[in-house]
């Protein structure tokens, strides 16, 4: 064993010092196993980072609740002429999945639009205005940092009241108390009655602070009655999830008067739709990944196996002084088997700080981090493209003929 650690300890001194006296050609050659190690750990910490957002996106939506809507949220061209014929769906509908569910809990109405919203002279466009009851509170996990949701007496009387996000408050009242205000949505003016805690985005992209909630009464007399709305309906359990379509389905159809042979006009939607749709994001983001992983890594493996054998071509002579004063086959195999490995390791270290850099660069739209576990497959890739190419020319270098090697000029 100790004269196992010396040999290892002398190849790797002098793979090293082959290294620094080759300086230019030793970085060509891990050319390609950086661009390999880079793809295939920003391939890793962008799928953490889909994976982790779209896990903090479906608590936001709620894993147990399902949506009653005319058409699915994912539709192709030609489905889209057969939800668009499909009669409404009417906030009364709720009432009646309430009265007749055995697995449902709450179910509420919800009607959305998008309009500026005023403040005096400040002004925030785009914002999400959605009206509903206060069934809601019950479906959604809703947290306010001032104020009151609106109370069933506000949405039966239309009263015009107003719970505002995060970001609308921010932008629209930067160093005032904004409850009792008086803000505008589209033309009328609405009373804010409290804040809505801080969301963030949903999948990185639409955010959940930019939005207004009213209550359904108030929408319909502002901003026209004759909308189709969702029914927002929320299970007993995650487990009764399956159950509570079931009976959403029949539910629904009774209430449409749809017979036995009709289909369904109309869709009970669920978090599983995006489950389904990000699955082929990262089969797509694997696919492409690995291909250029496996392609980069062939590249800068060839280009180490061909540097191994010029360097064991020049290194010769030294080779027959070595084993004319004893080294073993073992020790020469373990040399230039060392070099070959500390070269991908080298690339390998330079490929993780670059894909440290892309994780930051990344984490500007979806928090990413570089897992512990995506480094150690870097390097477990790095030691064995090493080993792999690698072996070939250190085998050859341990299997030649001291007095040939020593004649060579």
């Amino acid at each position: 064993m100790i004269r196992l650690f010396v040999e290892f300890w002398e190849g790797l001194s002098m793979a090293l010092r082959s290294l620094m006296s080759q300086r230019m050609r030793s970085a060509l050659t891990m050319l390609g196993i950086i661009i390999g190690i880079v793809t295939v750990t920003a391939m890793f910490t962008i799928i953490n980072a889909i994976e982790g957002e779209f896990s903090r996106s479906m608590r936001m939506l709620g894993t147990d609740v399902l949506y009653v809507e005319r058409s699915s949220w994912f539709t192709s061209p030609q489905e889209w002429r057969k939800y668009r014929s499909r009669p409404d769906i009417r906030a009364h509908l709720a009432e009646t999945i309430r009265e007749r569910a055995r697995y449902v809990t709450a179910a509420a109405p919800v009607v959305d639009t998008g309009r500026p919203v005023r403040y005096r002279d400040q002004a925030i466009y785009g914002v999400y205005i959605q009206g509903s009851t206060p069934e809601l509170t019950r479906i959604d996990k809703i947290e306010l940092t001032e104020g009151r949701w609106y109370t069933d007496v506000d949405n039966l009387v239309g009263r015009n009241v107003a719970v505002i996000g995060s970001e609308v408050a921010e932008a629209l009242f930067p160093n005032e108390w904004a409850l009792g205000k008086r803000v505008r949505l589209g033309g009328t003016r609405f009373e804010v009655i409290g804040v809505l805690a801080k969301q963030g985005k949903f999948l990185g992209m639409f955010s959940f602070d930019k939005q207004v909630q009213i209550p359904l009464k108030s929408f319909e007399r502002n901003f026209g009655r004759y909308r189709s709305v969702s029914i927002k309906v929320k299970a007993s359990s995650d487990e009764t999830v399956e159950l509570a379509e079931e009976e959403l389905i029949g539910i629904v159809r009774a209430a449409r008067g749809l017979d036995p042979m009709e289909e369904n006009n109309f869709e009970i939607n669920r978090t599983q739709a995006f489950e389904d749709e990000i699955g082929g994001v990262k089969a797509g983001i694997y696919a492409v990944g690995i291909f250029l992983t496996g392609l980069s890594l062939l590249v800068g493996g060839i280009g180490v196996m061909n540097i191994m054998f010029v360097t064991v071509k020049e290194r010769t002579k030294e080779i027959g002084v070595r084993k004319a004063v004893g080294a073993s086959r073992r020790a020469i195999l373990l040399q230039f088997l060392i070099e070959a490995v500390v070269v991908c390791v080298i690339a390998g270290m330079v490929g993780v700080l670059c894909s440290a850099g892309a994780t930051e660069i990344i984490n500007q739209w979806v928090p990413a981090t570089m897992l512990p576990g995506t480094v150690v497959l870097a390097f477990s890739i790095c030691v064995g493209v090493g080993i792999t190419f690698g072996v070939v020319p250190a085998w050859n270098a341990a299997r030649l003929n001291p007095i040939d090697a020593l004649r060579y000029s």
